[in-house]
């Protein structure tokens, strides 16, 4: 049933004048009384059809608009008189919004004007991801994403995990005849190959080095198979919104390639060039150097038939950036960059430019000198790896990501079950033995998410206006 009206909470926003707040909810149910200084209060009755979901998406609202209004909001109330108890929830959930602010509190999302929500679990239904805030009319299909997520899925080599999925994409909406709307744009990849009865032992032992113990603490609940959400086949979800900000970024000229420069000890030479698409895929461990590519291979073999794992470092480089992408102090690139490298499953370290070798050397030696070179100002070397106060400076970016072995190991390990008894466990399933070559793929996604999104962020603050007339 409806509640009286005279028990409909009251909402007031003050707003300076001019405003354009004052109707820009159209699907706030209840009494809302909105007021401007110098302006007379406007009621408006809406008729209500779900009321909590739609004072929920009122609350929303409200933040985006605070968040946009750059300090212009005076005051927020929301009177308690007569309120039922769910809107006292709302009124939680709201201040609680106001203070985390972004919608990221769960940490399932990831961008600031170009979003993406992931879900799903290793051995659920599927991965799914939304991509928000994809500009209109980019030509868009699933050709354009498929080959991505070809280069991330298992199965791929004998130095892979042998789960044999497809990983073909379904585009749920947001793309229309060949083109984006501008609207959310949801897709779903399908699990065909899960074998969750692998994962019963794992159901009451907590597996060394995994995410068991710490979401079963956290949550009090956890999925054993394949780890939930914790396996690294929710990079799907990644890869796939990459595809998409890979190919705006392409519209720029902006080319993202990353490879495999070291597994255990074995180290590829600095590369002068450009590696290539072709050179980087020419071997399964996605090393472009031939012969350094080789031992990787037979190394990763050697740890799989051992029932043990291995890890190194994926370096990728960007050339093609504009000067100016960025921003200072808290959202600088190569931050925002490490967050995106250090949320991917396996990661433990992360460097930009010099990274840790250039505590090695002086400031005279590690300065990169500006010269004048064909009308342009550059630098003579780039130890900056292509930033300089987290914006870019039109130099080559380049970064590496370290990846540990892979928690899963065939051997015996000591362990304990959820009621702290000591016990012993063998890894289960079907794993990789070293996730550096199908790493690489995930990397140029999470690169190309950072900088579509600062792009975009660059082009709406600095080139947005005009105050020279």
């Amino acid at each position: 049933g409806e509640w009286p009206r005279e028990s409909w909470p009251k909402v007031r926003l003050r707003i300076p004048a001019p405003s354009d707040y004052r109707c820009f909810l159209p699907d706030l149910t209840g009494f809302i009384q909105l007021s401007s200084h110098g302006t007379r209060p406007r009621k408006c009755f809406i008729s209500f059809c779900g009321v909590m979901q739609c004072l929920f998406s009122f609350f929303a609202h409200c933040i985006a608009r605070m968040q946009n209004t750059q300090g212009n909001i005076h005051a927020v109330e929301i009177s308690n008189s007569l309120m039922p108890w769910p809107f006292v929830y709302f009124k939680f959930i709201f201040a609680f919004r106001w203070l985390f602010g972004n919608n990221q509190m769960m940490g399932n999302s990831f961008g600031a004007l170009f979003r993406i929500s992931s879900w799903g679990e290793s051995h659920g239904g599927g991965i799914g991801v939304v991509v928000d805030g994809c500009p209109p009319n980019l030509p868009l299909g699933e050709s354009d994403i498929q080959p991505f997520l070809d280069r991330r899925r298992p199965g791929q080599s004998k130095i892979t995990t042998p789960r044999d999925e497809k990983d073909s994409l379904e585009i749920l909406s947001g793309v229309f005849e060949g083109r984006t709307l501008g609207t959310p744009i949801a897709m779903l990849v399908r699990n065909q190959d899960a074998r969750p009865k692998a994962y019963d032992e794992m159901k009451s032992k907590f597996r060394p080095s995994h995410a068991d113990f710490t979401y079963q603490s956290k949550f009090g609940i956890r999925n054993h198979e394949g780890g939930g959400r914790s396996s690294a086949r929710e990079t799907i979800a990644r890869v796939a919104a990459g595809a998409i900000a890979q190919k705006i970024l392409s519209f720029d000229g902006v080319s993202i390639r990353a490879y495999v420069e070291r597994i255990h000890h074995l180290q590829a030479p600095e590369l002068e060039e450009f590696p290539t698409l072709e050179s980087v895929e020419a071997s399964p461990t996605r090393c472009p150097d031939p012969e350094i590519a080789k031992k990787m291979e037979q190394l990763i073999i050697k740890a799989k038939k051992s029932g043990d794992s291995v890890g190194g470092t994926v370096l990728c480089r960007v050339r093609g950036l504009p000067i100016g992408w960025g921003a200072p102090v808290f959202d600088r690139i190569e931050a925002d960059m490490a967050k995106a490298m250090l949320s991917l499953p396996a990661t433990k370290g992360f460097e930009v430019g010099s990274g840790f070798q250039g505590t090695f050397m002086k400031g005279s030696e590690h300065n990169d000198a500006f010269e004048e070179r064909d009308g342009q100002v550059r630098t003579a070397s780039n130890r900056s790896g292509g930033l300089q106060g987290g914006i870019t400076n039109g130099e080559e970016l380049y970064f590496r990501t370290a990846f540990k072995p892979t928690a899963t190991v065939l051997k015996p390990q000591q362990t304990v079950d959820q009621d702290g008894r000591e016990t012993e466990l063998i890894g289960r399933g079907r794993h990789d033995p070293c996730v550096l070559p199908r790493a690489v793929p995930i990397v140029e996604a999470m690169t190309s998410l950072v900088l579509v999104d600062h792009r975009m962020r660059h082009h709406a603050q600095c080139l947005s206006f005009d105050f020279s007339g």
